[in-house]
C-alpha cells in the first residue's frame, strides 16, 4: 500500500463516560474527508488503546498521523512516528472535539445524569454504531 495525501488522520482519544464502567473512545476521523475511520468501546488502558489502534483500517496504520492527547497508553501501543501527542491548543484536534460535542448532544445516553440509558450493553454500543454510521453516510462526497 502506498501513502498518499488522503490518508492523513486526525483523532483524539478521549473519553466519555457511558454508564456502564467503561468508555467511549470518540472514533478516529479522517482529517480531510470527516469520515469515521474506527471505532473502539472500552476504558483507557494499554490494551483498549492496542484495540483501538487495530480498528484503524491497514492504511491508516501505516500512514496516517496520529494526534492524542498525553495519555500514557498511548505512547506504549501507537507507533512513535505516527503518533504526535498535542494539546487542545495546537488545534490540531479541533474537529474531533466537536464531534466529541455532537455525540453527546445526538446522543443522549452519553450525557451525564440523563433519563435515556440502556439497559444493555449490547443495545448501547449498538446506538453508538448506528450514529456513526448515519454521520458517515450523510457526509457530502
Amino acid at each position: 500500500m502506498a501513502c498518499g495525501a488522503t490518508h492523513g488522520a486526525l483523532f483524539k482519544i478521549n473519553m466519555i463516560n457511558n454508564g456502564f464502567g467503561r468508555g467511549v473512545a470518540p472514533p478516529p476521523m479522517d482529517r480531510e474527508t470527516r469520515r469515521i475511520i474506527g471505532f473502539h468501546l472500552g476504558g483507557r488502558g494499554r490494551e483498549d488503546a492496542l484495540k483501538f489502534w487495530q480498528s484503524l483500517p491497514p492504511i491508516y496504520r501505516q500512514c496516517a498521523i496520529i494526534y492524542s492527547d498525553f495519555w500514557k497508553a498511548y505512547s506504549g501501543v501507537l507507533p512513535s512516528k505516527r503518533h504526535r501527542a498535542v494539546g487542545k491548543e495546537t488545534g490540531e484536534t479541533n474537529h474531533i472535539e466537536r464531534f466529541n460535542n455532537t455525540l453527546r448532544q445526538r446522543i443522549s445516553r452519553l450525557g451525564r445524569k440523563t433519563l435515556s440509558f440502556s439497559k444493555k450493553y449490547s443495545h448501547h454500543l449498538a446506538s453508538i454504531w448506528y450514529f456513526i454510521h448515519h454521520y458517515n453516510s450523510n457526509l457530502s462526497s
